[in-house]
């Protein structure tokens, strides 16, 4: 986390009480039987993640900053740990969905408790070290927004039924203005990583120089039509598209279409946060992992961008609908320093064996994205809001 100037503490109050009310309003949809089914290990309970985003502000705060502070409940901390190998033991993360006890009631009672002494402790005099935590703690829970729709939707996707999350809400079909062509982008150095005032988290640092080679990128994503002709050409039967490993993961899981994708009386269909639509041809495509991204681009006989030249080109670029994957691994930056502590395991111990996604997605909370953000996926993941833009 870089550290942040100092902001008025009504600010971090008002931005405190914005983010947790949006995580309840996120939840008013649900039935009580939605908050514990987890159908994957990828994919946590509602319930589950609106209890780890109030632990966080309890174990790395409220239990470090508040003398005598007591503990709602000192099994929650094993409970609703998600990595933090510095702070103990946790539950495994594919035993997350076994939970029935705590209840939800409960839950929500553990959320007013911290919110109650977090709001007490605002509405004080904050040093640097609780401001910039606070912020951290916020960002997190943003990026739990997300991934509370995300999860929720693979877990009502699983339902044969395809229950809606919410009637007539289908933020997957939203479209781009399609503008024909690229751009081109001269080569040079350029500037990459986080800079300036405000929040960013540790990977998007430090800032530095590169060297990027002239290249193209294209003004829009790929839409559901184009990679339905993919599909039609044999995109999936072609080993000669697919990275091997890719190529293994088509045939071990017997992979056809994007995830969420059914076909029905000879017509194809996506589950949405609405219910099961017939597929938007123009809406870009969604939930495709990087094994098909890359795929799509060999067949297209161009490739995906690197995530340096995302970035370079991103101020052109309307982005936004989905997360983009880049042909990066998900590395440290030059001058990349991990912090001690428990936040220090935040993002640093994850760089391996995974790949790096640019821009946002219609789940990512407002004001939560930048053109410096780094996301990152195991290349075989599909879960989240992907998308597909390409280069050359």
């Amino acid at each position: 986390m870089q550290a942040i100037p100092r902001q008025a503490d009504t600010d971090i109050r008002e931005f405190y009480t914005s983010v947790r009310s949006y995580t309840e309003e996120l939840c008013k949809p649900l039935e009580t039987e939605d908050y514990i089914p987890q159908p994957i290990v990828d994919v946590s309970p509602p319930k589950w993640n609106i209890a780890h985003t109030t632990w966080f502000f309890e174990e790395m705060i409220l239990k470090r900053h508040v003398p005598c502070y007591s503990e709602f409940d000192p099994s929650f901390g094993f409970l609703f740990n998600s990595y933090y190998n510095s702070i103990g033991e946790r539950t495994a993360r594919d035993h997350r969905g076994d939970l029935s006890r705590p209840t939800v009631k409960n839950v929500f009672e553990y959320r007013r408790y911290v919110d109650e002494r977090m709001t007490e402790l605002l509405g004080g005099e904050l040093s640097e070290e609780v401001r910039d935590l606070v912020t951290l703690g916020l960002n997190h829970e943003q990026q739990h927004q997300e991934l509370f729709l995300t999860d929720l939707k693979y877990t009502l996707g699983a339902n044969p039924l395809f229950p809606a999350y919410r009637e007539g809400f289908a933020p997957e079909e939203k479209t781009e203005t399609r503008v024909a062509g690229e751009i081109e982008i001269e080569g040079g150095v350029y500037e990459i990583g986080f800079e300036g005032g405000g929040f960013c988290f540790d990977n998007e640092l430090a800032r530095h120089k590169v060297y990027l080679s002239d290249f193209a990128i294209k003004r829009n994503l790929v839409s559901n039509c184009e990679f339905l002709i993919f599909m039609a050409d044999g995109g999936y039967k072609d080993h000669r598209l697919w990275h091997s490993e890719g190529w293994d993961w088509v045939k071990q899981n017997n992979i056809e279409s994007p995830l969420h994708w059914h076909r029905r009386d000879g017509e194809w269909y996506a589950y949405t946060l609405g219910g099961l639509r017939k597929l938007h041809s123009d809406a870009p495509v969604c939930h495709v992992s990087y094994y098909e991204a890359a795929a799509f681009a060999e067949w297209k006989e161009v490739r995906l961008p690197t995530e340096t030249e995302w970035e370079a080109a991103s101020k052109h670029l309307d982005w936004g609908l989905r997360w983009e994957w880049t042909n990066s691994a998900y590395l440290s930056y030059p001058g990349f320093k991990k912090v001690t502590g428990a936040v220090g395991e935040y993002n640093g111990k994850f760089m391996v064996n995974q790949m790096v996604l640019r821009g946002a997605s219609v789940a990512t909370p407002e004001g939560h994205s930048r053109s410096t953000y780094r996301n990152f996926f195991h290349p075989h993941l599909r879960w989240q809001f992907t998308g597909i833009r390409l280069a050359k």
